[in-house]
C-alpha cells in the first residue's frame, strides 16, 4: 500500500527510506545452508539435492528473473540500435534523451507526491550534487560505449566492455565493503571465460571488421566501462540508503539536463539530416521502451543481489541476441522463398 503523501512537506531523514530498502538489504543474514555429506554416494546424493533445494529462495528466484529481463531489454536496445543506424538515423546522444526524460517525467511527479514541494526541493539541495554526478556517470559511459563501436572492431568492444564487472566489485567494495566468496569470483572468472570464447568464435569464424582507430576505440570502450561500472555501483550505494523513485527520479531529471545539452551542442546539425519517419519513431519507442524497463528493474536487482550481478547479467544478453539473430535469420529465409 502506497502511503499517503507527506502534508507537513518535511524532508524526511537521509537514512529513512519510504519504500524500505532493508526490506530487500538482507546482507546481515546468513541463511545456513545443509551441509553436503561425502560418507557415502548415497548420502552425497542426498545432500547434494537438499543443498539445491534450498539455493532456490524467493530472493534468489527474483534475482534470478530480474537479471534476465534486464539482459532481454539489453538485446533489445542493441536491435532497435541497429535498426536505427540501417535507416540513416545514428544520435547517440538524442537517443538516450528521450529515455533521461521519459523516467524524469514518471518518477519526479511520484516523488513529489511523497515529499511536498518543499520537501523535494530540499532533498534537491542536499543531495542534488550527488545525483548530479551519478548522472554524468551514466550518461558519459553511454555516450562513449557508442562512439567506440565507430573506431574499433565488435571483438575489441565485447571483450572490453567486460571491464565494468571489476571495476563495480572494486567500486562497490570501496563504497560498501562487501565480503565476496571464493565462489562468487570464481563464477565472475566462468563468465569472462565465457565472452572470451565466444569472442574467440567470432575470430575463427571470420565474423569481425576491420577497425578505424583500433586505439582511439579501445580507449573510448575502456573509459565508458569504467564509467559504466561507476555508475552501476553509485547507484547501488544510493538505493540502498534512499527510495528507489527518489534515485531514479533524481537520475532522470539530471540526466535529462546533461543529455540535452550534450545533444544540442553535438547533434544539433545531425538532427537536420536525419531521418525522420513513422519507422524510426516507432523504434525509437521501443528503444526507449526498453531502457525504461532497464532503469526500472535494475535498481530492483541492486537490492535483491547487487551491482555486480547485474553487470554478470547482462553477459547473458549475447545469448538472447543468439536466439533473436537465428529467429530473424530464419524469417527472412522464409519470407524469401514464399515470394
Amino acid at each position: 500500500m502506497i502511503d499517503p503523501p507527506n502534508q507537513d512537506t518535511k524532508t524526511p531523514e537521509p537514512l529513512v527510506d519510504v519504500d524500505s530498502p532493508e526490506s530487500f538489504d538482507l546482507s546481515h543474514v546468513v541463511p545456513s545452508r545443509p551441509a553436503i555429506v561425502f560418507s557415502s554416494p548415497r548420502a552425497f546424493a542426498r545432500s547434494f539435492s537438499r543443498r539445491w533445494k534450498s539455493i532456490w529462495t524467493r530472493r534468489f528466484t527474483l534475482a534470478l528473473f530480474s537479471g534476465q529481463v534486464v539482459a532481454l531489454c539489453i538485446t533489445c536496445t542493441n536491435v532497435t540500435t541497429t535498426e536505427l543506424v540501417n535507416r540513416n538515423w545514428a544520435l547517440p546522444t538524442t537517443q538516450t534523451f528521450f529515455l533521461y526524460f521519459s523516467i524524469f517525467m514518471i518518477y519526479t511527479p511520484y516523488t513529489l507526491y511523497q515529499y511536498g514541494l518543499k520537501g523535494w526541493g530540499k532533498m534537491v539541495l542536499r543531495d542534488g550534487w550527488k545525483y548530479f554526478i551519478l548522472a554524468a556517470f551514466d550518461v558519459e559511459g553511454n555516450f562513449l560505449v557508442v562512439k567506440a563501436y565507430q573506431y574499433t572492431d565488435l571483438l575489441s568492444c565485447m571483450l572490453l566492455d567486460a571491464w565494468a564487472i571489476p571495476v563495480c566489485m572494486f567500486v562497490s567494495w570501496v563504497y560498501m565493503r562487501p565480503r565476496y566468496h571464493w565462489t562468487q569470483i570464481l563464477g565472475v572468472i566462468i563468465c569472462i571465460a565465457g565472452l572470451g570464447l565466444l569472442v574467440a568464435s567470432d575470430e575463427l569464424t571470420d565474423k569481425d571488421w576491420t577497425a578505424l582507430n583500433r586505439a582511439k576505440g579501445d580507449g573510448f570502450m575502456i573509459a565508458g566501462a569504467t564509467l559504466y561500472g561507476l555508475s552501476n555501483a553509485t547507484e547501488e550505494f544510493f538505493v540502498r540508503k534512499r527510495p528507489l523513485y527518489e534515485v531514479v527520479g533524481q537520475l532522470g531529471m539530471w540526466g535529462t539536463l546533461i543529455n540535452g545539452v550534450q545533444a544540442a551542442g553535438l547533434e544539433h546539425g545531425a538532427m537536420k539530416l536525419a531521418s525522420w519517419n513513422r519507422m524510426t519513431i516507432g523504434i525509437l519507442v521501443a528503444y526507449t521502451s526498453a531502457m525504461f524497463i532497464l532503469y526500472t528493474v535494475a535498481p530492483m536487482l541492486y537490492r535483491l543481489a547487487s551491482s555486480t550481478y547485474y553487470n554478470l547479467s547482462l553477459l547473458t544478453s549475447d545469448f538472447w541476441g543468439l536466439l533473436f539473430g537465428l529467429f530473424l535469420y530464419v524469417r527472412l529465409i522464409v519470407t524469401y522463398v514464399l515470394h
